[in-house]
């Protein structure tokens, strides 16, 4: 570990405690024995409730049903699916025999979802019937029309040449069969009898060998798999809750996606690293739900992105719910406002809340602050190095470690680091080198080791010869009284390269226009950091875990400008 002040901006973490060198399923054998009549999950929205023993008895069961289906170690098997038991059941059962769990985002629509079974050959899906206006099984049969005709585990369809199983989750009672597909309560109720093979299968395995393979967005070409070890997400997610501080007797809402590593890893293997009990209060996020779980089962932690914390500060029922249990959690997934983190300290009782950075590559979280990290370095960096790894911000053009204080890229090295993309190792070349991790994001990192993403190295805006950090004057317009939520990009211009573009969200019952927001930045930051343009919006374009897809805003203001252009002509 460094000592500090630094030097350069390269720090280590800690060496203790010692890296798990075991499997998931292993590893919670031993939590399991333990814990065992401690409650493990709790998903409100089915009525479900598991203790560890039962969720160790209901993973192995489900493990031994994958085996019956002709599976074996190293096969990949996507799950299509919102927050629900079947997907911790999927995850855990995965992981004891060594098949590979595909995630597969639940806004992926007939073309992105062929690509993803297509690109990492799943052999098996289990995927939801539907949910809300999203039809899932017609989405499969309009993707591979044969699934009509075959019979489950025989699927041969021209358009998914390696698929040959399907799963769908039915609920209690529900009437109604899907040709060439099988209920998930058929298959799970197969591995009621243990299968011979379980034991060996589980004691082949080595902490060292794939087990999740997750898609990164893609906004920049095709989505490209990053394929996480064993190691990789069970040792992200104990030293994620050591951070946290969490024991057994915590309970962690997680409204977040499992689909995602904030999911998967910051939220189950967080949990269970530590004998804590996990919460779905919904299978997507609904502010409403959250609020009612953390009430009703007595929640001390919450994860979310700083939009899902906003949307339920803001419920018109906010304050009619006990939230007094919550002391700690995660935000993460964007930059974190200033003002929220205040009003999430002082509202919801999360006095010891982190915040956390990291990347899908990374399993996923390289910096968090503390429980006890000071306000001013909690709402002004993404905090510390973890344990085990090491951070460094280096000149994009040189690759030299810069000095602290100066921005460049962020580069992690370490344990968390991925096996690579699937399949793409040119890919994988372009991303790690010599074990480091090229994040892509603009960083600066202090003398006492504190790192400040300052934002994407593409959303950084160059303005006549000016670099400009956009959430710099997103931090700068969120002090607006009037402002609830606001986003900054950068659109081309002929005279000066690029212009600075501010989509506002305002807070219920406030109002302002162009020329408030122009005089609210008057004399307080530099004229050229004042956006020319500046829209107010009811919401952002995001994805499904909440981030915001800065590209769609710019794809609209320059087809907005284009028009205006046209008209003018």
């Amino acid at each position: 570990m460094n000592h500090y002040p630094l030097t350069l901006s390269h720090d280590r973490g800690a060496g203790q405690p010692p890296l798990i060198e075991e499997t998931i399923g292993a590893f919670f054998d031993q939590i399991a024995e333990r814990h065992g009549d401690r409650e493990a999950l709790v998903s409100r929205h089915q009525g479900l409730r598991y203790t560890y023993a039962q969720l160790r008895d209901a993973a192995d069961q489900l493990a031994s049903a994958l085996l019956r289906r002709g599976l074996d170690k190293g096969d990949r098997v996507g799950i299509w699916a919102h927050n629900r038991a079947e997907w911790v059941l999927m995850q855990l059962a995965t992981a004891r025999v060594g098949l590979v769990l595909v995630n597969i985002n639940p806004a992926y629509r007939v073309a992105e979802v062929g690509y993803a079974l297509n690109k990492v050959q799943c052999k098996a899906l289990v995927t939801m019937a539907r949910f809300k206006s999203s039809d899932y099984l017609a989405m499969l049969r309009e993707l591979a029309p044969e699934l009509e005709m075959a019979s489950p585990g025989h699927l041969r369809a021209a358009r998914l040449p390696h698929l040959r199983y399907v799963a769908w989750l039915d609920e209690p009672g529900q009437a109604g069969e899907q040709p060439g597909m099988e209920r998930f309560s058929d298959l799970f109720a197969s591995g009621l009898v243990k299968d011979l093979r379980l034991p060996a299968a589980a004691a082949a395995l080595t902490a060292e060998d794939p087990i999740n393979i997750q898609f990164t967005s893609g906004t920049t070409g095709f989505p490209k798999g990053a394929t996480l070890t064993h190691r990789n997400i069970l040792n992200n997610g104990f030293f994620v809750g050591e951070a946290m501080k969490l024991t057994e007797a915590d309970r962690l809402c997680v409204p977040v996606p499992l689909y995602h590593c904030f999911g998967m890893v910051l939220g189950n293997l967080a949990a269970f690293t530590h004998g804590a009990c996990i919460v779905y209060p919904a299978e997507a996020f609904e502010p409403g739900a959250v609020l009612e779980a953390v009430a009703a089962e007595r929640c001390t932690v919450l994860h979310g992105v700083p939009t899902m914390f906003i949307a339920v500060l803001d419920h018109p029922r906010f304050a009619g719910f006990d939230l007094s249990r919550l002391r700690t959690g995660i935000m993460a997934g964007s930059p974190c406002p200033i003002e929220v983190m205040r009003r999430v300290i002082e509202r919801m009782h999360m006095a010891e809340v982190t915040i956390a950075y990291g990347m899908t590559e990374t399993s996923p979280v390289s910096c968090q602050s503390g429980t006890d990290t000071p306000l001013a370095q909690r709402v002004g960096s993404v905090g510390r190095v973890q344990p085990h790894l090491e951070v460094k911000i280096i000149d994009p053009e040189t690759g030299a470690t810069v000095p602290p204080g100066a921005t460049g890229e962020l580069c992690t090295k370490g344990y968390s680091v991925m096996r690579g993309y699937w399949d793409d190792p040119a890919k994988t070349a372009e991303a790690i080198e010599d074990g480091w991790m090229h994040t892509g994001d603009l960083a600066t990192m202090d003398a006492q080791g504190w790192v400040n993403i300052v934002g994407r190295s593409k959303d950084m805006v160059i303005r006549g010869g000016e670099n400009i950090y956009p959430r710099e004057i997103e931090e700068f317009l969120y002090h607006h009284p009037a402002v609830q939520d606001v986003q900054v990009v950068g659109l081309p211009d002929a005279r000066l390269g690029e212009e600075l573009c501010a989509w506002i969200v305002l807070k219920p019952h406030q109002h302002a226009d162009e020329q408030a927001i122009r005089d609210f930045c008057k004399g307080q930051i530099a004229h050229y950091k004042v956006p020319r343009f500046i829209r107010f919006v009811e919401a952002f374009p995001m994805t499904v875990t909440g981030k915001v897809q800065k590209f769609k805003i710019r794809e609209a203001m320059m087809i907005e400008l284009a028009l205006i252009e046209e008209k003018t002509a």
